[in-house]
């Protein structure tokens, strides 16, 4: 099976061709020893779309090998900056070009809306790789003075080489981007590894990179179980670098593979269970928004959602009663119903797991305000949830050990900003925090004591393509986006070159 199939998409009346093969040497193959395949479910309406080919272990093989070659003849060092930011411009114009019918194959496979994946991830991930294409030619080292008279030293930043590229299912299109474009723009070879549950566009998207006329084997694409193919990369001898996206639980097994094999450099960005703060001077009509931003868009899938918001006590009462009314104006429907702000959950498995937590939590004795309720039909709908009464120890409310990834809400209230700082801090993981206040020195003072690697002031959950992303803690290593990705995929060199001195021996 390796046969491309033509999906009728109802709610527009598109027809889309999907390839459902593995994408090596810039061509759709089967797999070389496996008849296993994946089922691409339509979390809307729990029908399957299509199966794709699952990869196994040879395949990532013959994946890494045609990137090894590609690496070390067309791609690399044999090829400009200039001709690979050129390459990257071009795949961003041809995303650009398919949006539309991007977007509607990403809600199709994801749930999302169609205008989200559309205006936002594709939008960002268009934007992310004109960016990088403009850094392809601005790889620099630095001119080191050692001695003036005899010798000089000068560094070079080498691309790392293969890398294998493990990507999540709440973001397909633009996790894709975050990770291809970077390691492209370095000079590093990709085999790519999307979730088994959103691999459409990933496949749809290595037919752009046949068009843009990248040389076969630069960007290799194997949809594979992730104890498989995900296992496989993390382990291999002829992978230099691996960068994952997910949770903690499997970026710790792929940092025990990666050290047991070839010790290859990670980037690992997971889990976090971030703290969102409203002090009392908080413009509160504001802050109600980028909660509900926070933990609602993409249906709270999303590991800086903002699941643990703590009020100050004196404005506790106000800010809940306006969050309430904020939440029930957003409409969780159909990607493809033109007035939804968010979908269903991506799967069956995520959908029990967000409805045990809520069932925790109730039993816990925490108090449901908003949803919390299964809807009767199809579709894996999981409604805005607000919890209140939240206590410390409750499993709704800590991150120590367990992550929602559903639009379920915990708020809790704090008496001073100390306590808020305590609270918010009380976890072992770091990816972003939030606070709203309308006293500049408390900005400060807390955005600073925040231990996240991202923490908004006065908004939410926006990131941009110039400013860096990651974790502390056990939300990961390594950063994406800016300047700082460029270091994940470079090997740094130094040169001493010796011009003038002569070495008398015997010493």
């Amino acid at each position: 099976m390796a046969q491309p199939m033509t999906i009728t998409i109802a709610a527009t009346g598109r027809e889309v061709t999907v390839p459902t093969g593995l994408f090596i040497n810039n061509r759709f193959v089967p797999s070389v020893d496996s008849k296993e395949t994946i089922q691409c479910i339509n979390p809307a309406t729990e029908e399957v779309i299509c199966s794709v080919v699952a990869g196994s272990d040879k395949d990532i093989d013959v994946a890494v090998a045609a990137a090894r070659k590609a690496f070390k003849t067309t791609w690399g060092k044999n090829v400009t900056g200039f001709e690979r930011s050129r390459l990257l411009s071009k795949l961003a114009d041809l995303i650009e070009r398919d949006a539309q019918e991007l977007a509607e194959l990403e809600s199709l496979n994801n749930g999302k809306p169609v205008k989200i994946a559309r205006d936002f991830d594709i939008g960002d991930s268009v934007q992310c790789l004109r960016y990088y294409a403009g850094w392809a030619d601005k790889i620099l080292g630095q001119s080191i003075e050692v001695d003036n008279k005899t010798k000089v030293a000068f560094t070079r930043h080498d691309p790392i080489g293969v890398c294998g590229q493990i990507i999540p299912w709440n973001y397909p299109i633009n996790m894709w981007s975050w990770k291809v474009a970077p390691a492209l723009a370095c000079g590093c070879t990709i085999v790519m590894k999307p979730s088994e549950l959103t691999p459409l566009t990933a496949l749809k998207l290595s037919e752009l990179i046949v068009e843009a006329g990248f040389p076969p084997g630069v960007v290799n694409t194997v949809p594979s179980l992730g104890s498989v193919g995900g296992a496989a990369l993390a382990a291999h001898m002829d992978v230099d670098k691996v960068a994952f996206t997910g949770s903690t639980v499997t970026g710790r097994k792929i940092m025990d593979a990666a050290a047991k094999s070839n010790l290859k450099k990670l980037s690992l960005e997971l889990g976090g269970k971030s703290p969102h703060i409203v002090f009392e001077s908080a413009d509160l009509d504001q802050a109600a928004n980028w909660a509900g931003l926070g933990i609602l868009y993409n249906t709270g899938q999303d590991c800086t959602a903002g699941s643990r918001l703590f009020v100050q006590d004196t404005v506790y009462d106000k800010f809940v009663q306006l969050l309430v009314e904020k939440f029930k104006q957003l409409k969780i429907s159909s990607g493809f119903d033109e007035d939804a702000g968010a979908g269903p959950v991506v799967s069956k498995t995520q959908y029990d797991k967000i409805f045990s937590y809520i069932e925790a939590g109730k039993q816990q004795g925490a108090r449901v305000i908003l949803g919390g309720e299964k809807r009767p039909g199809k579709g894996y709908f999981v409604d805005a949830t607000v919890f209140v009464d939240v206590k410390p120890h409750m499993k709704i409310a800590r991150f120590i050990h367990h992550e929602i990834f559903g639009p379920v809400l915990a708020v809790a209230k704090f008496s001073t900003e100390e306590e808020a700082i305590e609270l918010a801090n009380d976890t072992m993981y770091g990816l972003g925090a939030g606070l709203h206040s309308n006293d500049a020195s408390q900005c400060m003072r807390v955005s600073q004591a925040l231990e996240a690697g991202t923490v908004w002031v006065n908004q939410y959950n926006l990131l941009n393509n110039n400013v860096p992303f990651g974790g502390k803690k056990q939300s990961g290593i390594g950063r994406e986006l800016g300047s700082y990705a460029l270091e994940e995929y470079t090997s740094v060199k130094a040169i001493h070159w010796n011009y003038g001195e002569k070495l008398d021996w015997p010493l």
